[in-house]
Order: structure tokens, then sequence, then C-alpha cells
């Protein structure tokens, strides 16, 4: 089965490795990407964009170019993926959304949205990242009612958004399988005297530097000892990889609101 798959947002650093990914995936062609009405990459080749040689497919404006796509890929801003879920609700197309940074009412608007399409969002499209979600949630199962509980996230000096939404969806999971609520057990920050550290409590810290690509570690620490659970990305390939692999899935399947862990079989694990 090969599936039709276009690229909102494709011409930047992610959204050029997106296109090699799908150029290069057996059961995908693609057939469009979008760019800003501002950008210069404006009827740019989409292969030439992502330095791999000209396809014969051009870069658009407007998303109507589109309509050819089974799958589209979302990795835009906010404001824009929420338009384009709007788009795809209208003329049922299922939607892969690796935009970061959504409050919980946008969130609650793009779970909606799995009534009449399928989609999915995912903080990070990485394989290994998502195994990392599971280990954590087992992690905290055993051993997170009494440890110290640290996360730690680094990206380059570009991102926008901090902590990175794959550090809160960790925190989340952490939170959830705790039974605690991440909003009042969050230190997103420390400095100065303060009192002892409160048990119950989850925290972040975040380094912006350079061309870090992405790293994520999970600290559980006791007195006399901690594990530590790290995932390092070296190249943003392994989340065109990771994204390639859920339009695949997606595209077989019903109207529904999924995660990477629906892709990767990993839900009913325990």
């Amino acid at each position: 089965m090969t599936i039709n798959v276009a690229i909102l947002g494709c011409s930047g650093r992610m959204g050029r490795n997106l296109i090699q990914a799908a150029v290069d995936h057996q059961h995908i062609t693609l057939i469009g990407g979008s760019v800003r009405a501002s950008s210069s990459f404006v009827d740019f080749d989409l292969g030439e964009l992502a330095g791999i040689g000209a396809i014969g497919q051009k870069t658009s404006t407007k998303i109507n170019d589109l309509l050819a796509a089974d799958v589209l890929i979302d990795f835009t801003s906010i404001g824009s993926t929420l338009e384009n879920i709007k788009w795809c609700q209208q003329h049922n197309k299922a939607l892969v959304i690796g935009t970061t940074g959504f409050n919980e009412e946008q969130v609650q608007v793009i779970e909606q949205a799995g009534k009449d399409i399928p989609i999915i969002l995912a903080p990070n499209t990485s394989i290994g990242v998502n195994l990392l979600f599971k280990l954590i949630e087992i992690t905290a199962k055993a051993i997170g009612d009494y440890t110290d509980i640290e996360i730690f996230e680094a990206h380059h000096r570009f991102k926008k958004d901090a902590p990175s939404g794959t550090a809160m969806k960790m925190g989340q999971i952490i939170a959830d399988t705790l039974g605690r609520n991440l909003k009042e057990c969050a230190v997103y920050g420390r400095e100065g005297l303060s009192d002892e550290r409160k048990p119950d409590t989850i925290g972040f810290a975040t380094i912006r530097a350079g061309d870090i690509v992405g790293e994520h570690t999970a600290f559980f620490a006791d007195l006399g000892e901690r594990l530590e659970i790290t995932h390092k990305a070296s190249s943003r390939m392994t989340f065109a990889l990771g994204a390639m692999r859920a339009a695949t899935w997606l595209a077989e399947q019903k109207s529904g609101y999924y995660t990477m862990q629906d892709v990767l079989g990993l839900t009913s694990l325990n």
C-alpha cells in the first residue's frame, strides 16, 4: 500500500528532513508541501529544498493545493496547526501533528478533532523517545513514590518553547502515573536560598545552546542511588522517520485521537 503525503511547513530544518524521509520511504508518495506566503522558498522544488535534487514537486502557499494527500504532516506553529486542523476536518484528511507548545485548551481542541478525522498529536516522533515515555511510566510505578524526580532537557539555541514539549510530556506521564497534578507539583527553576526540596515535586531544568538536536533525561534519585533514563538525538532525521511511520499507520485508522504510543503498540503494555 502506498499513501500520498503532504508536509505542512516544509522549508525549516525539520521540514527538509521530512521531505527526504518521505521521498526515501517505499510506501509513501510525496505530493507537495506548504510554505508561508512570505517565504523565499515559494514555488521551490521540494527535492532541491531538501538538498536531494529536483523531484518535480514544488512548494505551495495554499493548503488547497494539497487535496491529493491522504495524510498531512504538520510541523508548523500553534496558530497554523489549529487552522490546519479545521481544514483537515472539512476535507476528511488524516493529520500527524509534530508542533509543540499547546496549552490544555488547545490539546482538547485536537482531541475533539479526533471525532471527525484520524489525528496524531506527537510532541516527539522519535521511536526512541516514545520508548523512553513507556520506560519512565514503568519506573514511576515502581519507585516514583519515594524518589526525587527531576527532568532535564537540552536543545539548540533556536528553540522557542521551554521546557520542551517532550519534557512536559515526560512530566505529565510521571504525574499521571503517581496521581499528582503537574500544575501543582512542577518546579521550573531554582535560585537562591529555599526550603528543603518537597518530596512530591517534579523538577524541570532547561538548556538552550548551539546546535543540540535534543537530549532528555528523567532522574529518579534516592539516598544512595539514582536511576537515569536518557534519550539523545544526534540528527533530526530520527524525528522525520518516526513521522513517516506515524503517517503510514494513521492512513489505515478510523477517526480518533492517537499518540505515538498507539503507533508503536505500547499503549497496552503495563
